[in-house]
């Protein structure tokens, strides 16, 4: 038997680019409930900054970070359960997310945008279960990842 689960925004969105906060439910649950909860918010954040300090292929992605990912960790687990319908923890402790400026002291061009994007679909990959919901967080989460692009692309300008 296969069940479907139609998930929905809590509220709108303020169209600054940081609407992938508002989280999604159902009329019984939420997706950081379908997903398992903190300790999937925990396995999914963990395993992406791991992913990240590890992976050859994030080397760039990961030079814009702080030498322990530790803090960054921590608040990326906070805004998560949020996104997620889960405890609002990120805005609880640091108030509006403001994703964009905060990110703005990191160059992020495509290269780093793109690593990013490798760790979190395989971390996502690695730990939730259910395609369904891995689609459902992957979709918002790609195009916050290119809002969040705050370089051009670099070129290279030929003689």
């Amino acid at each position: 038997m296969t069940v479907a689960i139609a998930f929905r925004p809590v509220h709108e969105g303020s169209g600054d680019g940081n609407d992938i906060g508002d989280g999604f439910v159902t009329e019984n649950t939420t997706l950081y409930e379908a997903i398992g909860g903190d300790p999937a918010v925990r396995a999914l954040t963990h395993r992406f900054y791991v992913l990240m300090d590890t992976l050859p292929e994030a080397s760039n992605v990961r030079a814009v970070h702080p030498s322990s990912l530790e803090g960054s960790e921590e608040k990326f687990y906070e805004y998560m359960s949020g996104y997620l319908g889960g405890p609002p923890l990120y805005t609880d402790k640091r108030g509006h997310p403001r994703l964009r400026s905060r990110h703005f002291v990191a160059e992020i061009g495509p290269v780093e945008r793109d690593e990013w994007l490798l760790c979190f679909r395989r971390a996502l990959d690695e730990t939730i279960a259910s395609q369904a919901l891995r689609d459902l967080i992957w979709a918002p989460v790609e195009r916050l990842a290119y809002h969040m692009q705050n370089k051009a692309p670099d070129t290279e300008e030929q003689p």
